[in-house]
């Protein structure tokens, strides 16, 4: 049987896959368990995701991927090379063809890493593309057409900015505050204000389910649970909606500045479409509530969250593995 083309979402938070033919096949965790004594891999997945800060001491819950790119090569390689297994991508006659998104802005030597990564999963050929480029595709944007799209995608590591037009980027810039510092804020917040230590799902509990970063409700609360500081005894207290506001200010200013940036660098007649079309949110942090409000009142366009946010980037690697050619031209420019 022919190997079918395999498109990758290379997260720091999910690695999500799409097969040619059948759709995004699988969504887990970007994380793998070991044992430290043995460095045996013990899982990987939604397996090793919850073993997250509940492992005993000799064995260790990891994420390989940090800030979009590969922090720990060989266990990216072994997690891909698993997720590949799952999603049953692996044929006996051909190898497949991988299309595997990266963020903007990072170095040759990171991108280099993420190829040879894919490439010794099996690939035949490795494609490189842009993250918010192909999450625009996935919002089902026509990025062909000489009219400006901007987009803007929150992931677990990075936040990705692009106005495209033409097939291409005109501008863009990456930065490193997304969903994960988007969580250590609310766990340094936290420890400042209570003198609490929360783990990191908790945080995350958090802002998915409690935050509100526009117009929050001082009346809500909610009760959350972590280590004293002080005493270094368990305990409970209880926080404010408002307070979630303060705690993730500076990183939503750190994005609102981004985006103003990206929008400088644009031409005048790109400009006026953006005035008219807006910008599309993608990715995991685009469902923070409040999120679309506040970038509407800062930025001063329409915002807009894409149909399927959580998915676009592998939808989008659907789309242009139906076409090859015009990805073998995009790899050229």
């Amino acid at each position: 049987m022919l190997a079918k083309d395999i498109g990758i979402d290379l997260g720091t938070a999910n690695v999500l896959i799409y097969i040619k033919g059948r759709g995004i096949v699988l969504n887990e965790p970007s994380v793998v368990a070991i044992d430290t004594e043995t460095k045996k891999v013990i899982a990987v997945g939604k397996e090793a995701n919850e073993m997250l800060g509940r492992t005993p001491g000799k064995l260790k819950a990891i994420k390989p991927m940090k800030d979009g790119v590969i922090a720990d090569f060989e266990l990216t390689e072994i997690m891909l090379n698993e997720f590949i297994r799952k999603a049953k991508a692996k044929k006996v006659i051909t190898r497949p063809k991988i299309l595997i998104c990266c963020p903007t802005n990072i170095t040759p030597v990171e991108k280099n890493a993420i190829r040879e990564a894919a490439e010794r999963t099996g690939a035949r050929k490795v494609y490189i593309e842009e993250e918010p480029k192909v999450a625009a595709i996935g919002a089902g944007m026509d990025i062909s057409k000489p009219t400006a799209n901007m987009v803007l995608d929150i992931g677990g590591g990075t936040t990705d900015i692009a106005i495209l037009s033409m097939g291409g980027i005109v501008s863009s810039a990456s930065i490193k505050v997304a969903g994960n510092e988007l969580d250590q804020e609310i766990i340094r917040y936290i420890k400042e204000k209570y003198k609490l230590l929360i783990g990191e799902k908790t945080a995350e509990d958090i802002k998915i389910n409690f935050a509100n970063v526009h117009h929050p409700n001082e009346a809500e609360r909610l009760e959350i649970k972590g280590r004293d500081l002080i005493t270094g005894l368990p305990k409970a207290i209880e926080i404010r909606q408002d307070e979630t506001k303060k705690a993730l200010q500076e990183g939503l200013e750190k994005i609102v500045k981004t985006c103003t940036n990206v929008l400088e660098q644009t031409p005048p007649e790109l400009s006026a479409d953006i005035v008219e079309k807006g910008l599309i949110l993608t990715g995991g942090g685009s469902l923070l509530t409040g999120l679309v409000e506040r970038l509407e009142e800062e930025l001063t366009i329409p915002v807009l969250i894409a149909e399927t946010p959580l998915t676009c980037v592998a939808e989008g690697c659907g789309i242009l593995l139906e076409n090859t050619k015009k990805l073998e031209e995009s790899q050229k420019d």
